[in-house]
């Protein structure tokens, strides 16, 4: 049996297939659960949707799609199109902006981490360098200084850290290691367990993971100012998918970037930090500062090695790593 279609049916489902518009969605892999980390994604996808009127949107999860230090190999294979990881979790694979994880490099503001970031992501070496996972890097998630909470007694001075367990990676860990203490590398979300099960005694982050991972529920004390350093965490999308996209959707994404990350440092600056000096007191918690003496020194042995160290590690690899480490450098107005 045959069906007769006329032609003018033809036509019609013709022109309606030809008529419609197909939504473009995105998949976003982030890690934990929303909290300032990750405002300026959230931010991004509103904007996005608002802009193509829902036509193109970014459905963000937390975990669902991958483990935090697999994303990276996820946007190699196209598994999702956007994601966030952090440098420190495997520099070997992005070596380039493992520059900003250094120790004592100076930058005092969110801002300023924007600024330095965002020079070193347009550096041709790291744009190649991140181009062997087909990624291409969208924005960074600035954080401040990180300091340390623990458990136990307090470190009243430098040499008091000597043997103790902290969770600290990158330039961060190194940095610990030079006055004694015992870094140890692993995921956000494995901290808290650690820090209660007695594996690591204190944990390096910012204000705001120690809030969204519990760390601050059982600590004794806490570091007001020893800043060593922060991790560089970006948000970067798959190559071929932002090539993929129409030019209008493409000026979406890439046109909202910066309201997203002013959007977050806002965030940041006056709602977190605005409830991490309340809890800390109601808590509780000793609050250690170290003299202007001890810093200095901290800096002196840890900055210079570590800077020296990582240019001839990365040089090695083939990468401009001292014209990196003086972009940098230049930016912050060292």
């Amino acid at each position: 049996m045959h069906t007769v279609v006329k032609a003018g049916t033809i036509a019609a489902l013709t022109l309606a297939f030809a008529g419609e518009s197909f939504a473009t969605e995105w998949n976003v892999s982030l890690w934990g659960k929303r909290r300032a980390f990750t405002e300026h994604v959230e931010k991004l996808a509103e904007l996005v949707s608002e802009k193509t009127g829902g036509e193109f949107t970014l459905n963000i999860s937390y975990g669902g799609l991958s483990k935090n230090r697999e994303n990276l190999d996820g946007i190699e294979i196209g598994a999702f199109e956007m994601a966030q990881f952090c440098a420190g979790y495997h520099p070997d694979k992005n070596p380039s902006i493992t520059v900003m994880e250094l120790p004592f490099l100076g930058i005092d503001s969110l801002e300023k981490e924007i600024e330095v970031s965002k020079a070193v992501y347009e550096h041709p070496a790291t744009v190649k360098d991140l181009g062997r996972w087909n990624a291409t890097l969208l924005m960074p998630s600035p954080l401040p200084q990180y300091n340390i909470i623990g458990v136990g007694g307090a470190p009243h001075s430098l040499e008091d850290f000597a043997g103790l367990s902290v969770r600290a990676t990158g330039g961060i860990g190194k940095a610990m290691e030079t006055i004694g203490a015992v870094p140890t590398s692993m995921s956000a979300s494995e901290v808290r367990q650690a820090m209660d099960s007695g594996v690591i005694k204190a944990a390096a982050f910012a204000p705001h993971a120690h809030m969204s991972f519990g760390t601050v529920e059982n600590a004794t004390w806490w570091t007001t100012n020893l800043n060593p350093g922060a991790v560089n965490c970006p948000v970067v999308v798959n190559t071929d998918a932002l090539e993929m996209l129409s030019d209008a959707e493409r000026e979406a994404l890439l046109g909202s970037v910066d309201e997203a990350l002013a959007h977050y440092v806002d965030f940041y600056n006056n709602n977190t930090m605005a409830k991490w000096g309340p809890l800390l007191e109601e808590k509780g918690i000793e609050q250690v500062t170290f003299s202007d003496d001890a810093l200095a020194a901290f800096r002196e042995k840890v900055a210079g090695p570590a800077a020296a160290a990582w240019v001839e590690e990365n040089s090695k690899r083939g990468l401009p790593a001292q014209e990196l480490l003086d972009l940098v450098h230049s930016k912050v107005g060292m």
